[in-house]
C-alpha cells in the first residue's frame, strides 16, 4: 500500500489533533509546537474514545475521557488507566502536504 495524502500541513493547528480515516484506520494527526507532525492510532486503548478529541501537551496526546497520555513518538501510554499502546505511523511531507501509509507502523 502506498502513502495517502491526508491534508495540507497548513490545515493542521499547532498543538491540536485532527482525526482522519485512512484505508479504514482512524488516525490522529498532530502538529506540535515545534512544527513536527505525528500520526498515531486515534482510538484510546482504554475506553474506545477518539484521541483526536483530546489534548496535546509537549510530545503527548491525552484522552479527554480518562486522562491517559500517549507518546506521540512511540504510542505507549505514559499514564493509567490505559496500558496498551496505540500504533504510530510514518509521516512524510511532500510539497506542503501530509502523507501517511496506514500499512506501515513504526516500532520504537
Amino acid at each position: 500500500m502506498a502513502s495517502v495524502r491526508v491534508c495540507a500541513v497548513d490545515d493542521l493547528g499547532t498543538n491540536e489533533a485532527q482525526r482522519f480515516v485512512v484505508e479504514g484506520k482512524p488516525i490522529a494527526v498532530v502538529k506540535d509546537a515545534a512544527g513536527d507532525i505525528f500520526a498515531i492510532g486515534d482510538t484510546c486503548t482504554h475506553g474506545d474514545i477518539s484521541l483526536a478529541e483530546g489534548f496535546v501537551e509537549d510530545d503527548t496526546l491525552e484522552c479527554w475521557a480518562h486522562g491517559s497520555k500517549f507518546s506521540l513518538h512511540t504510542g505507549k501510554p505514559l499514564t493509567l488507566p490505559a496500558y496498551e499502546p496505540v500504533p504510530v505511523y510514518q509521516v512524510e511531507i511532500e510539497g506542503g502536504d501530509v502523507f501517511i501509509d496506514p500499512a506501515v507502523t513504526l516500532t520504537v
